[in-house]
Order: structure tokens, then sequence, then C-alpha cells
């Protein structure tokens, strides 16, 4: 089953305007539909090619890679192996999974001089050491991150109305308790399925939680199997497994130390990059002086970690147990889970941020006069300003930590926002929002 993705969308562009002088590397985590995209692509943008999967590739697809100087005879043999004939420039030849084979992404290079084909890699551990080592990088070489399915995607692929959403939002006004309810359903539905292209079909084709959580675990199961490879001593899978927990405990920021049970060392420190480079988990950094710039004095030792997947954080959140039953599903469906789960809420705000191709940051400061904090969950740039995010789980509750940044920054700050299950309302410079509309902001 296919379904439409925004990263094809972006592939176009590409082939239009930058593919005759850069080869394409579509970035991101196991299972997230790379290989995919790119082979729809391919099969309707071109009129031929040749797709090389470096989990399965022959000893003798691989030999090819072995005299890349002779370009000529490298293109005779691989035509010859595959029984693919290539047109000059109506061709494209595609590198699946390029991160088992360094090689041919060395090859990048000399192949796009070259001229005559164009070059779409796929890869996830793109970064790992092990991956890089010995090699030289392309610079010919332009990146396209693939996401999990974000709520748009999510909403053609099961037929909800995303552009009525669109309109919702650009009226900013409220809708009513019911609609509101349908709308907040819907949403729910996305967290609980997730946006794994396997979970979503699993979800259209009308399979119960049950099996979509399966499905789901599958997913967890093969990140454990790539983290094991990089670390057999299981670390990487306790700094991922540890995520849900910390998030519950609201600390400041994420503990290495908390979810490996001792002090860390720098070669474990070291362990966290490979977590951030198997694309995963999304790092959502303290920014300590937000009306400077939040690139710019973002504190590299004070993050906080979500999952890149909303999905698969529900179903981490219950992996203790043999399957995470249908009630399960039904009760948050329902909104009937404990109140205090607002931390699952912020994975999915984190999400749909990230899916922009946003940098994560969220701000704290001391109050004064206290050991305790305020904090801001989540801060993006608008222009040169800033906006600040707060989520709700379900009630508005108190919200002393954002009035007091506005207080604070008032002179860099656009909007203020805080997002819950609630109806839009506009409160003393404040916009609250239900969280479906957070993908407009």
């Amino acid at each position: 089953m296919y379904f439409k993705r925004k990263a094809y969308d972006k592939l176009i562009d590409w082939k239009s305007n930058y593919a005759d002088n850069y080869a394409v590397l579509l970035e991101g985590a196991r299972r997230v539909g790379k290989s995919t995209i790119a082979k729809l692509f391919a099969e309707n943008e071109y009129k031929s090619y040749i797709l090389i999967d470096f989990s399965i590739a022959s000893a003798d697809i691989l030999s090819c890679f072995d005299d890349i100087n002779n370009l000529d005879m490298f293109f005779l043999r691989l035509q010859a192996i595959t029984g693919i004939n290539l047109y000059e420039h109506e061709s494209v030849i595609i590198f699946d999974e390029v991160q088992l084979f360094p090689k041919a992404r060395q090859a990048i290079k000399h192949l796009v001089k070259d001229g005559r084909y164009h070059y779409i890699e796929t890869g996830s551990l793109i970064s790992i050491k092990k991956n890089v080592k010995d090699i030289l990088i392309p610079s010919e070489e332009m990146k396209i991150e693939v996401y999990p399915m974000d709520y748009e995607e999510f909403c053609n692929a099961t037929g909800n109305n995303y552009n009525l959403i669109k309109q919702l939002f650009d009226m900013k006004r409220a809708i009513g308790q019911e609609v509101n309810r349908k709308l907040m359903r819907d949403i729910r539905i996305y967290m609980a399925v997730g946006g794994m292209p396997q979970a979503v079909e699993a979800y259209v084709n009308g399979n119960n939680f049950s099996t979509i959580d399966n499905v789901k675990r599958q997913i967890i199961h093969l990140y454990e199997e790539d983290f094991k490879k990089i670390d057999p001593s299981g670390k990487i899978s306790a700094l991922y497994h540890s995520i849900p927990a910390q998030l519950a405990k609201d600390q400041k920021k994420y503990r290495m130390s908390t979810a490996l049970k001792k002090r860390t060392t720098i070669k474990e420190e070291e362990l966290l990059f490979d977590l951030f480079d198997s694309k995963t988990v999304l790092p959502c950094y303290n920014s300590t002086d937000p009306k400077v710039s939040l690139t710019s004095t973002k504190d590299l030792n004070s993050y906080k970690l979500y999952l890149s997947d909303t999905g698969l954080f529900v179903t981490l959140m219950f992996i203790d147990r043999p399957i995470t039953e249908n009630e399960i599903y039904a009760k948050l469906l329902s909104d009937k889970l404990p109140a205090n789960l607002g931390y699952l809420y912020e994975n999915l705000m984190a999400q749909l941020l990230a899916s922009k191709d946003r940098e994560l940051y969220y701000h704290t400061w001391q109050k004064e006069n206290s050991t305790h904090y305020y904090e801001i969950d989540f801060l993006i740039s608008e222009g040169s300003k800033i906006s600040a995010i707060e989520v709700k789980s379900s009630g508005l509750g108190k919200h002393d930590s954002i009035c007091e940044f506005e207080k604070k920054y008032s002179k860099h700050i656009k909007n203020c926002y805080i997002f819950s299950q609630k109806d839009y309302k506009q409160e003393n410079g404040i916009q609250f929002m239900p969280i479906y509309l957070a993908p407009f902001i």
C-alpha cells in the first residue's frame, strides 16, 4: 500500500533543480518508508531505474565498485547483472541502505560528476562512525529527512479532512464542543497508531489495536537489534527505553545516569550521539537565553529526549506487558487514561514540530526566592521573534510559566500558545488551542 508522502514532493523539486549536480540522500529511522518512496519515485518519474539493495546485494554487484575509475565498464556491468537498460539523462540508480556499503556512497562524487544518470541514496544510521570510517563523504550529496508520517499524511491515508482543520486554524474561533470532541478523538487515533507506515497500513486495513501494537513492537525490536550492533552492552537500548519514564518524572533534563543506573563515562556519553544518529529520538535542547537566539544559546548538556514517533511512544510505555491490550487503546481514545500522561501529548507536539524540519528547544529559569523552576515546553523561531508553547494533557490548569515568560521576554515574543484538548480561545495575549491545530503554527 502506497501513501502520499511529502518527501516525494521534495524529490520532485530535487529532480527539477538539483539532480544534475547532486545525488539525494533520503535519511531517517528504519521503517519510516524511505525505500518505498525512492522506488515509487523512480517508477513514476524515470524511463528506467536500477535499485541496488545493499542488505541483499550479490558479490557481483558489490564488485562493480572495485574500479569506479572506468565508469563505462561500471555501467555496462551493472546493466548486464541486473538486466535493466539505462538511458542517459532518463534513468536513476538507487543505492538502498547505502550505510551498509560505504564504498558506494564515496563513489557518488564521481558518478554525479559523470552526469549520465541521477542517484538516490537511502540510509539509516548514516553517520555512525563505522559507516563513514575511511571514506570521503561526497559534497555532491543533498539530504532529505524522512520522518514518520505527519498528521497531514495520516489524514490523507485515513480519509480525514486535513484542509478543514487548516480552515479552523485560520478562523481562530471556538468551534463548539461536539466538533472539538470529534477532532480530538481523531488526533488521539494518530497518537495511538503513530506515523510508521506499517502501523498506518494495519489501521487502514481495519486491524484491531492489539495487532497494530504488535506491528509497532516489531519495529522497536528492530531498533534494539540495530542498537546492539553499535553497542553490544545494551546501553543504547537502555537510553531509548528510559525516555517515557524520564518524561513522566517531569525533570528539567534527560539524565543518562538515571537510564544506565550509574555515573556515566565519556565513552558512554558518545553512545548518546549514536542514538541521535539513529533518528529514532528527537533531542530538545534547553535555550539558556532565548531573547538572543535559540541556536546560539542551546545548552548541549541540558536536553530532553522524545521519541520520533508517538505511536511507538505509546507502545514503549507499556512494553513490559506481553502485548498492549485493546482496552488500553480504548481508554486512550476516549481520554480515560490517567491524567498524568501529559508527557504523551508533549511527545506528540515534539513530533509535529520536528516534522516541519524544526530543531526543538525548551527553556527553564529559576523562580525568585525558590528552588523550583519555571519551564516552557517548546520554543520556536518566527521571523526575528520567538513563540512559546505549553502543552496540557486535559484541562488548562495553571499556566504561570508562560505568563512569567511573556513578562520577561515581552519585546522578543510573537505568540504564546497553550495547547490542550479544549476549544479555541484567546485571553491575556495567550492563544489557547486544541492540539490538532498545532501543525499550522
